[in-house]
């Protein structure tokens, strides 16, 4: 089992900057990829970034360039920087952790950006 707690969330300004951390606990040894995805009312749960034990990234093609993955094993805590931030990134922020083939959720975390 693992338990992801996600932090961080709250509103920002467009063109502002956000950062989200999730903190992993329980069989953390078995993880390999971890990563944030969101979802809006109505949507489905899309991808926004995902990083390997080995630090491989993943972004969406909306994210991208604007957004930065990153992980700290020692911690075991995974991190979203979001740089200049727009009012369709507006979601609530769940991060993932995968361990062989198994999806493990947090409870997730609202960004609104807003002026």
């Amino acid at each position: 089992q693992v338990q992801l707690v996600e932090s961080g969330g709250g509103l920002v300004q467009p063109g502002g900057s956000l950062r989200l951390s999730c903190a992993a606990s329980g069989t953390i040894f078995s993880i390999n990829t971890m990563g944030w995805y969101r979802q809006t009312p109505g949507k489905e749960r899309e991808l926004v970034a995902t990083i390997t034990s080995s630090g491989s990234t993943n972004y969406s093609d909306s994210v991208k360039g604007r957004f930065t993955i990153s992980r700290d094993n020692g911690k075991n805590t995974v991190y979203l920087q979001a740089n200049s931030p727009k009012p369709e990134d507006t979601a609530v922020y769940y991060c993932n952790a995968q361990v062989y083939g198994i999806h493990y959720w947090g409870k997730g975390t609202l960004v609104t950006v807003s002026s």
